[in-house]
């Protein structure tokens, strides 16, 4: 549970460095005594569950707005930590398994399992990698511009091994668990350097000025708005003034996730009236609204990030794809149903899930603009963003009053800062009863809109950067790490053996 404090909105990352070398010296211990693997298990989900059941609290506010969804809250606090912890049980269960009898093996075999079964924990299933360890060093950007190379996972299997460091000294003070110690705050400082390189190089680089800027909007509109039949248009009109238009000014303007309650895609043009009163030709709007298709004799309802006019002519649209078990989506739906239950955000049934993402390109006449369109937590998923990398931007909408005001909105808005690292791209996240942000590709919030506040930010100059080695390559940087440890265990036995 200390180990919690290390990540957002605390940060207190060199926590971390006690209770990942106790732990470590804890197993080692226990493995000198007995190796029965059931009890490893118990030893590594004890640990998962108090690690997630005191930074994933929050899940369970998220069934605050609904009465049908309030008798589950004791349970999601413990299950939702208990299946997360699984996958720790199964990092020391293989631990002791492999059984590795000195100390530099235990350590480099402990950080392979532990990195590898993370980057399980973000894949298998929908995936939920939320909190890796790599989160520690959120506000330490210097550091975290290492993640241009090998990756959030890369970053959070070196910081496995680095907070685990202390723990060989302890064990043994000699020159090679010094050495290894050294070496790990040496790759610290170096990665901090290499960011520092980076910063400069960006900052000297050209500015390129769009003829339309970028609008984002923060707000903080109550989550009631869907649950009381308000009039939508007291939402539209709330919008519109923060929005705070000039006619004269070329703007797009970026409105939050399903901000907008009972419209869905195809009827905001019965709107179009109060929108003429306020914008004109030099405006387009990217809004979080619904959609709803009839496909063989059934209605699909999708998440839907779309771009109007101000006509409100439809322009572009996107279904987000990576929809949220429970919130968006019902697992076996039909069963539960049969109970009561329905999805949290949507009182009808399950959203579907979109088609492949793409790449939109917005054009008007001798503009353009190509934007990565994602909802809410998409942008959680390191290496699994695009296909396509022919773009210029990411556009991140979320409704995070999902979250209360707990540590989830912090958490949330902290997986913007590594995408755009990763990517090399600028991120313009949108929010209500979040954090809306401009967000550079060395991962510095140029401007935002905090938490709890309604505003609007520009984005009006890009500065565009080669494309990084994980925008490249992906995650098969993560698998050249693991390679590196398998043959750094292999060497370490060979050069003891003679």
């Amino acid at each position: 549970m200390v180990t919690s404090l290390s990540l957002p909105p605390f940060n207190y990352f060199f926590v971390n460095f006690f209770t990942f070398s106790l732990f470590f010296l804890f197993l080692i211990k226990k493995s000198e005594h007995h190796n029965n693997k059931k009890l490893f298990f118990y030893y590594g989900w004890l640990f998962g569950f108090g690690y997630f059941l005191s930074n994933l609290y929050w899940i369970s506010i998220s069934l605050t707005f609904d009465q049908n969804f309030k008798f589950l809250i004791p349970l999601t606090i413990f299950i939702i930590p208990s299946f997360l912890a699984l996958f720790y049980g199964l990092m020391t269960f293989f631990f002791i398994i492999l059984k590795p009898k000195k100390s530099v093996d235990a350590f480099l075999v402990f950080s392979l399992v532990y990195g590898f079964l993370e980057f399980l924990r973000g894949s298998i299933l929908t995936g939920f990698p939320w909190n890796l360890i790599a989160y520690s060093f959120a506000e330490n950007l210097e550091i975290l511009n290492i993640i241009s190379i090998i990756g959030t996972y890369g970053l959070n299997l070196f910081c496995i091994s680095l907070f685990m460091a202390p723990a060989l000294i302890v064990i043994k003070r000699n020159r090679l668990h010094i050495g290894i110690c050294v070496f790990f705050i040496i790759l610290l400082v170096f990665f901090h350097f290499f960011g520092l390189i980076n910063q400069k190089k960006f900052n000297k680089l050209n500015v390129e000025k769009y003829e339309y800027k970028l609008r984002v909007i923060g707000s903080n509109i109550s989550l009631e708005r869907f649950y009381n039949n308000k009039d939508p248009i007291l939402f539209i009109k709330e919008l519109i003034r923060i929005s705070s238009s000039n006619k004269d000014e070329k703007t797009i303007f970026v409105w939050p996730e399903g901000i907008l309650p009972g419209i869905y895609q195809n009827e905001l043009d019965k709107y179009s009236w109060l929108f003429k009163k306020h914008f004109n030709e030099n405006h387009f709007f990217i809004i979080g609204i619904n959609s709803k298709q009839s496909t063989n004799y059934r209605e699909d309802y999708f998440n839907s990030l779309s771009i109007y006019n101000y006509k409100l002519d439809l322009l572009h649209s996107y279904n987000k794809n990576k929809l949220v078990p429970f919130g968006e989506f019902l697992p076996f739906e039909k069963i539960l149903k049969k109970i009561g239950l329905n999805s949290l955000t949507n009182n009808y049934q399950s959203y579907s899930f979109g088609q492949e993402r793409e790449i939109i390109d917005l054009k008007y006449q001798k503009f353009s603009l190509k934007i990565l369109p994602l909802i809410c937590y998409e942008i959680i998923y390191s290496g699994k963003l695009f296909n396509d990398p022919d773009f210029d931007i990411i556009v991140n909408i979320s409704e995070d009053g999902w979250f209360g005001r707990s540590v989830g909105p912090s958490q949330h808005f902290t997986h913007s800062i590594f995408r755009a690292i990763e990517s090399g791209k600028y991120v313009l996240r949108s929010a209500n009863n979040g954090v809306a942000a401009i967000i550079n590709p060395m991962g510095i919030v140029e401007q935002k809109v905090s938490f709890g506040q309604s505003g609007y930010i520009d984005f009006k100059e890009n500065i565009k950067i080669q494309p990084t080695i994980f925008f490249k390559y992906g995650n098969k940087i993560f698998g050249l790490l693991i390679l590196l440890y398998i043959f750094s265990i292999f060497s370490f036995k060979k050069n003891k053996n003679e």
